[in-house]
């Protein structure tokens, strides 16, 4: 009989002797169980700024620094054709002891509204598209490019140990990774091609691939808007061919990771397969049950994503 008051409905020894209490185990820890708490040990900085791409247009976004200390990996983090409002959901960074910037591209977005260019998906994707040199789509993968370049300007630890800079594009070699969703995944698949700055990248129900395809199939995404376009004007087809993402990314030369959805009623899912087929070796897949769609398990489904983006990226 214990010597303390029994004033609780059970009992707070739970029935253990000292003995038993010494020999109850710790359980197995989570996956990313360390890396969670590196994670909230490092913490991170996260400021406004701004940056000139392509034509002197002023684009804005984040950048995301280290709490304490220098940064040892690079992101440049691409958003959906919702734009980006805040740092949100892109922090904290798939790997510690990282800095990141996080774009706006123009005419998107709480930073890059532009006069001129549709801030919303179906008017921003239409905004040009009647020329491969006016289309928008061109000038936001060169706003990527420049998001980069600022990124090296900002951090310029992160140039260490790159090679000589590729004509063009200062900083060439440099240790960067990208990440994309939907639109960003699409935008990426377009810019990694051509800037060697990018050691690796990953990828999430990306658009714009097999415009072919894509302008056959109704969704209630911006390829709608495209698809409604192309019935009333068939040429653009010929514009197009030059911002297919798939396309772009079999001349990917770097080690890719690709998200596609099984069910997607924004970015159907023919396009986003057509992405990663595409690409060239070595590239990883991971498959999800849907994409822009709210369902039960997708928290779960989203952590799993999360955990497997951080494994790539720390072995790649």
């Amino acid at each position: 009989m214990s010597e303390f008051e029994r004033g609780h409905p059970f009992d707070p020894a739970y029935g253990r002797t000292l003995d038993e209490l010494l020999d109850i185990p710790a359980p197995a820890p989570q996956d990313g169980f360390d890396a969670y708490w590196q994670d909230r040990l490092d913490g991170c900085r996260i400021l406004g700024v701004s940056y000139t791409s392509v034509g002197g247009l002023r684009l804005g976004g984040w950048l995301v620094l280290p709490s304490q200390g220098a940064a040892e990996h690079g992101f440049v983090i691409g958003h959906g054709y919702g734009g980006r409002q805040e740092p949100g959901a892109d922090v904290p960074l798939p790997l510690p002891r990282s800095a990141a910037i996080l774009p706006c591209v123009r005419g998107m977005g709480s930073r890059s509204r532009r006069p001129g260019i549709p801030g919303e998906a179906a008017g921003h994707v239409l905004h040009g598209i009647e020329s491969r040199g006016t289309y928008v789509i061109g000038d936001c993968v060169a706003d990527l490019w420049c998001a980069a370049l600022a990124l090296l300007e900002l951090v310029p630890e992160l140039r260490a140990g790159s090679g000589p800079a590729s004509e063009g594009m200062p900083g060439g070699g440099a240790r960067l990774r990208y990440v994309g969703e939907s639109f960003g995944g699409g935008l990426g698949a377009l810019a990694l091609p051509r800037d060697d700055r990018f050691d690796t990248g990953q990828s999430t129900v990306p658009t714009f691939g097999n415009h072919p395809s894509r302008v056959t199939l109704p969704c209630v995404g911006s390829g709608e808007a495209v698809r409604a376009y192309r019935e009333e004007h068939p040429e653009v087809m010929d514009v197009l061919t030059y911002f297919d993402a798939a396309t772009a990314a079999s001349r990917i030369g770097v080690p890719m990771m690709v998200a596609p959805a099984l069910f997607d009623p924004a970015v159907p899912p023919p396009g986003q397969f057509a992405v990663y087929h595409a690409l060239p070796e070595p590239c990883e897949l991971h498959v999800l049950r849907a994409g822009h769609f709210e369902y039960v398990g997708e928290g779960a489904d989203t952590a799993a994503l999360a955990e497997a983006r951080r494994g790539f990226f720390a072995t790649g």
